[in-house]
């Protein structure tokens, strides 16, 4: 199993997701520079990092969106690659255009970070097999621009594919519906605002995240 975690300037959740891979999946994931211009042969799974790449100047995830990794993170995942983006990585997601939506300034125009309660509202995507009839999990948040927005057409769709996944139970940021983590039609890209490598060791105060990477990995 060969993963890879996108490193963007200004990224601080890179080292996270390398720690919640390689405990997952007992190899070290490869960190791989925005201004590569393919990804590593064999890769199987990539994640794109929390952070604030390049400072979330014009929007968040805007111009990482636009970076040389990324083309090539698109034509892959257009022909099947999983990929998962946490938080900045989510924007990014959207950005790029893999994901529908957008994540605008959070409603309360504040900064959240805390302990998060989602439901999942999907048990059946590769990303939550895992959770069997779990219904409920905790992931740290930490955003200042999680608001996901999406016209009504496109949420319409969402819900009708089942591609919302997660849900927050109590709403942070004023997102859509509640909508806290999205998949694409096809169910191989995932994007999320909550952090799930953060809930993967007792010390950080619960675990609920390594199901979701058990998920997709068994599913590869």
């Amino acid at each position: 199993m060969k993963t890879a975690v996108i490193v963007f300037p200004a990224s601080n959740c890179d080292r996270d997701a390398a720690v919640a891979l390689e405990k997952i999946t007992g190899h070290k994931a490869e960190m791989v520079w925005h201004r590569e211009t393919t990804l590593p042969a064999g890769i199987d799974f990539v994640v794109i990092p929390g952070g604030f790449s390049y400072g979330d100047y014009l929007r968040s995830g805007a111009m990482a969106a636009r970076s040389p990794i990324v083309k090539d993170i698109v034509t892959k995942a257009n022909l099947g690659l999983p990929v998962a983006g946490f938080c900045n990585g989510f924007q990014i997601l959207t950005e790029a255009g893999l994901l529908p939506g957008a994540l605008m300034r959070n409603t309360g125009l504040k900064y959240v970070c805390r302990p998060q309660k989602l439901k999942i509202s999907n048990n059946n995507t590769r990303y939550t097999s895992k959770y069997g009839n779990v219904s409920e999990v905790t992931f740290p948040i930490a955003h200042h621009d999680g608001n996901y927005f999406a016209d009504d057409e496109t949420l319409n769709k969402l819900e009708k594919g089942g591609r919302v996944v997660f849900r927050y139970d109590g709403n942070p940021n004023g997102s859509a519906r509640d909508i806290a983590g999205i998949c694409n039609e096809a169910g191989n890209v995932f994007g999320m605002m909550p952090h799930p490598e953060r809930a993967i060791d007792p010390l950080h105060g619960g675990t609920d995240g390594i199901n979701l990477f058990k998920s997709i990995i068994e599913s590869i």
